[in-house]
């Protein structure tokens, strides 16, 4: 009796969609019963839960299906990981829908070329990704967040706390902005205080 298509999906954002992976599953045999799949989270996560709703749904002669190598790893150590849990349980991996069976030596070589090639493509990315942030912040394109409060704004919120006749939360929600905000300008502000006093200090002493 031959072994159950067992599939799996995964995207990066909650923003992103599955249906292309869904359908690639079905035209490779998977029953849609038989997917589980992960939202949100990045291929080097290996706290997966939809991932291991998968393994744990494989047994002995089952093959694991995924579109393509970086929708299941996209780290070596995580690949290799996953390819040792399936070799002990004799789980073959179905990828894009070339099957390897991990108890196969040509096999086990051919998934370790593919999964150094994804960690391989992973750190271009994240390269890619760092050397463009650094080209726009030098260009003056990419910029912090922009503060929730002006100076004056700023002033305005401590004067009010300082005279204590409103509560944080109040003062929060008539300049719109959180508790932990409030809190902060209130530390700005007595840390400015303190260093005016030190260097006023520093002075007498001269």
């Amino acid at each position: 009796m031959p072994g159950l298509l067992i599939g799996y999906a995964r995207c990066s954002t909650d923003g992103q969609d599955l249906t292309a992976q869904r359908t690639a599953l079905a035209e490779m045999g998977v029953a849609a019963a038989r997917i589980y799949v992960d939202h949100g989270l990045t291929g080097t996560n290996r706290d997966r839960p939809g991932l291991r709703e998968a393994m744990a749904a494989c047994r002995e002669g089952d093959t694991l299906v995924v579109t393509k190598l970086d929708r299941l790893a996209r780290s070596l150590p995580d690949a290799r990981a996953i390819l040792e849990e399936l070799t002990l349980r004799q789980v073959r991996l179905s990828l894009g829908g070339s099957v390897h069976d991990p108890t196969d030596p040509v096999g086990r070589l051919l998934f370790n070329v593919l999964a150094m090639v994804a960690e391989f493509e992973a750190d271009l990315i994240r390269m890619r990704t760092r050397e463009g942030m650094k080209i726009a912040k030098a260009k003056g394109h990419l910029r912090g967040k922009p503060p929730k409060l002006s100076r004056t704004q700023e002033a305005h919120l401590v004067e009010l706390l300082a005279e204590g006749r409103h509560s944080t939360a109040e003062i929060g929600e008539l300049f719109g902005v959180s508790r932990a905000t409030v809190y902060r300008a209130q530390q700005r502000a007595t840390a400015r205080a303190q260093a005016v006093a030190g260097e006023r200090t520093g002075a007498g002493r001269r």
